[in-house]
């Protein structure tokens, strides 16, 4: 998998939207991150707000980088997983520090892979790479649209390999992702962006 320019590209961050059957998705790519991997991955899962830190702690147990939950105002460093918190909109100041919102749902969801990926856009710019995962709703599909008219690199898991494949072809339908593949395409993508700094 790649794309026009990536070889000069020093990409700054990572983000990924993912919902209906994404622990599995998560995981899979997460546990293939390098300790010294050299960008932030910044998620939004679509979960209930009582599921509280259940997700980070799964993950963390798979994952050789730290996982955490974004707080308000935290910087955003390298070298680290960063999840939305359940029931909270996560968005991504021009200071590359983390807002968190309580505002309405969007797209009947809270928190909105839309707005992140939005923010995202705005602030990384081309530097951006936007992964959409499985997923049983159209979530997303905006925000990658963000993400490509920024100069951004977008990814999709292929549908056909998808536990839930509405969310992957929804934003594949806008014509705006760059690569679909497999969990394993992706994931080799994302270490060789790393490699590459």
């Amino acid at each position: 998998m790649k794309t026009e320019g990536d070889n000069t590209r020093n990409f700054s961050a990572v983000v990924i939207g993912v919902s209906a059957g994404g622990l599995h998705a998560l995981i899979y790519i997460l546990s293939k991150l390098p300790k010294e991997y050299s960008l932030p991955v910044i998620i939004v899962q679509h979960r209930g707000k009582d599921h509280k830190d259940l997700l980070e702690d799964l993950l963390q147990t798979r994952c050789l980088l730290k996982v955490k939950q974004a707080d308000e105002k935290e910087k955003i460093e390298a070298g680290y997983v960063y999840t939305a918190p359940p029931n909270y909109h996560l968005l991504i100041e021009l200071d590359k520090t983390f807002s968190l919102t309580s505002d309405i749902y969007v797209k009947h969801s809270r928190p909105s892979i839309d707005l992140l990926f939005t923010t995202a856009a705005e602030v990384y710019k081309e530097l951006l790479v936007g992964v959409i995962l499985t997923g049983a709703s159209s979530d997303g599909a905006e925000g990658i649209l963000e993400i490509k008219r920024s100069g951004g690199v977008t990814l999709a898991q292929d549908p056909l390999t998808a536990e839930y494949p509405y969310m992957p072809q929804a934003s594949i339908n806008t014509g705006a992702v760059d690569l679909i593949g497999t969990l394993e395409e992706i994931t080799s993508y994302l270490i060789n962006i790393h490699e590459r700094r």
